[in-house]
């Protein structure tokens, strides 16, 4: 079996002074969001590795991850800790200057056959209250990030049941958080994969509220006849189909408060037969006010799609400038 490790490569000169922003809240020295940061920008402003040195980094440190299944995680690091999640989905804290392992937290029990590769973990952080969010195949935990345990204030004793609240008949449901959510001021927007063929979730995008667990707004990527793209369904399409869900993870456009969340195909993902029409958000990008969850504007890459023509990844946001 191939050895699954995390792998920290530094110059062999200590590295000091950091330069450059970051997200409000966190050092440029940190990566305290999956694709780097809510923009997914995939980008550190820090300025100690140049084209002239990149050829003296050496290995610093290694930790071994050597568990069964895929391991798909990019760790987040805040404050000099890499958080990040094994194959077997414990949730592990890591000095990032050793590697030595500060706390780990168990999200499935021992005897729990379910496995489903998890992407990453966000981060809330205000004042000096802060919280580690894992989605763990259709729970949401709630971590102290300071020693692995459970907030009980969130949700039920620091867990939240991603399958509550859906339309249907929950308990016949394939629910799992693959990609990590992203935090907004107070509000953790996260979304989910389900099956490709009936009976599936519809693919609602949720934002819970960071301390409590709360639902503060649902956006139903199947309408309800009520709201619009209703009509691009057949009648009592949310009752009845799935799929059209955020998996990916998302972007956030800060500033002015925007969440772009790409999602998937409506089930089943290779017959239409049963879903006649545009079969609106699936397969779409969305942006969608990060404070109400309404819909700002949508793009629909494939309408009716019979070949699971998915958005595979978030969007990277960039900012440039044209004549000035």
């Amino acid at each position: 079996m191939k050895s699954r490790v995390l792998v920290i490569i530094s110059l062999v000169a200590a590295l000091f002074g950091c330069s450059g922003t970051s997200e409000p809240g966190f050092l440029a020295s940190d990566w305290p969001a999956y694709g780097g940061h809510n923009s997914g920008d995939r980008f550190s402003t820090l300025t100690q590795l140049t084209p002239e040195n990149v050829s003296r980094l050496v290995p610093a440190w290694q930790f071994g991850m050597n568990d069964p299944g895929a391991s798909q995680t990019q760790p987040i690091v805040i404050d000099g800790v890499v958080y990040a999640i094994t194959p077997t989905l414990d949730v592990i804290a890591l000095d990032g200057g050793t590697g030595e392992l500060k706390w780990s937290f168990a999200g499935l029990s021992p005897n729990d056959g379910s496995r489903s590769a998890s992407r990453g973990l966000a981060f809330w952080r205000d004042g000096g209250e802060q919280v580690l969010f894992a989605g763990i195949i259709d729970k949401l935990f709630a971590i102290d990030p300071a020693d692995g345990t459970l907030v009980p204030d969130f949700g039920d004793n620091g867990v939240l049941d991603l399958r509550t609240g859906l339309p249907g008949d929950v308990d016949q449901y394939y629910v799992s958080m693959r990609s990590p959510g992203i935090v907004y001021r107070d509000k953790i927007i996260v979304g989910f994969s389900t099956g490709e063929a009936p009976p599936a979730a519809p693919g609602d995008i949720r934002a819970f509220d960071v301390r409590t667990g709360e639902l503060e707004w649902s956006f139903h990527t199947i309408p309800s006849a009520d709201e619009f793209g209703a009509d691009t369904w057949p009648e009592g399409a949310r009752q009845v189909q799935g799929g059209a869900n955020n998996w990916a993870g998302f972007a956030l456009d800060q500033e002015r408060g925007i969440v772009f969340a790409p999602t998937g195909s409506a089930v089943p993902d290779f017959h239409g037969a049963a879903r006649h029409g545009d079969n609106l958000f699936a397969n779409s990008l969305l942006a969608l006010d990060a404070n109400t969850g309404k819909r700002i504007w949508h793009f629909q890459a494939v309408r009716h799609a019979i070949w699971d023509r998915d958005f595979p990844s978030p969007p990277s946001l960039r900012t440039g400038q044209r004549d000035g």
